[in-house]
Parts: structure tokens; sequence; C-alpha cells
């Protein structure tokens, strides 16, 4: 299994869900519930043809359509093979990243 954007790969067993392989690869997703798809803050961006158990009832109630472009909660979805799982960065990270490539803009232009 293979976490972008930082290339972390980690080998878990089928029925590992992608929190606690994301855990085990040193890789943080956020999460306020302890993983009971209460909290939807583990989001995470599924590549295709990684191989996962079906999105389960409670996952898809929960994500309203948004597993259908390849989002599901991390703290649900099961591994049964290789996968690639894109983290999306926490909201700070990414207002940091987003004010840091504004400011490098600017930089070239002058």
């Amino acid at each position: 299994m293979k976490f972008y954007p930082s290339g972390r790969t980690v080998k878990v067993r089928r029925g590992t869900t992608v929190l606690d392989a994301a855990r085990r690869a040193g890789v943080t997703i956020a999460t306020r519930c302890g993983g009971k798809a209460a909290c939807f803050m583990c989001k995470v961006n599924v590549r295709p043809g990684s191989e996962l158990m079906p999105i389960g009832d409670i996952e898809r109630r929960k994500l309203a359509g948004l597993d259908e472009s390849g989002v599901r909660l991390s703290c649900q979805t099961r591994v049964t093979g290789k996968a690639e799982i894109d983290v999306p960065l926490d909201p700070l990270r990414a207002a940091v990243a987003r004010q840091l490539a504004r400011q490098k803009e600017e930089d070239e232009l002058w």
C-alpha cells in the first residue's frame, strides 16, 4: 500500500483499514471520532485500480455521493490487496501551502 504525497509504503494484512495502515506507515490522517465514521475528517482519495473491500452502507451514507469520485473514509475502508491512497493536507497545512505558493509567484514577478 502506498500513500501520497509522502510516497510512504507499508505492507498490511487483508482487512486492515486504510487509517490503521496509514498509522503504521507514519502517515497522519486527521480523525476525531477514533475511527467510528462519526467525524468525517478522515476522507482520502483512492487511486484507480486500488484493491479495497466494497463500500459499506454507513460509509456510503456519510459520503453522500462523494464515493463516486474516489473519496472514501479511511477508518471504514479496508484493504484487500495493492492500494494507492492520496491523503489531503490538513486544512492548516493546505492554507500555508497556498500562501507559500502565492508568495513564490509574487517573488518571481519582481
